[in-house]
């Protein structure tokens, strides 16, 4: 395994434990969102390169317009939570009271 890829799957990683064990805010929830969908977005970008395939070059567009409508849903639910709840803890935010 190359650097390169480590460092792809290490940043992954690291997001996805931080979306775990962070779950105090939904802006730090948000944030690890966001930073899972860079490093796919990024690894999506450079495997074509290493392959030398030109048929998956768009499915890292796709994924950057995936990732931009989660960001612009994700803080339209924060501000909204915000305004409702008063704050961004996400253990005011109870499904059986919305």
């Amino acid at each position: 395994m190359s650097l390169l890829h480590l460092s792809f799957y290490s940043s992954f990683t690291l997001s996805c434990l931080g979306l775990a064990f962070h779950r105090t805010h939904l802006i730090s929830a948000l944030l690890c969102l966001e930073s899972m969908m860079l490093s796919m977005y990024i690894t999506l970008s450079v495997w074509p390169v290493e392959t030398q395939m030109t048929s998956v070059t768009l499915a890292p567009v796709f994924m950057l317009t995936f990732s931009a409508c989660e960001a612009g849903t994700g803080l339209a639910m924060l501000v909204a939570s915000t305004r409702t709840h008063g704050s961004d803890h996400l253990h005011n935010l109870n499904l059986l009271q919305c």
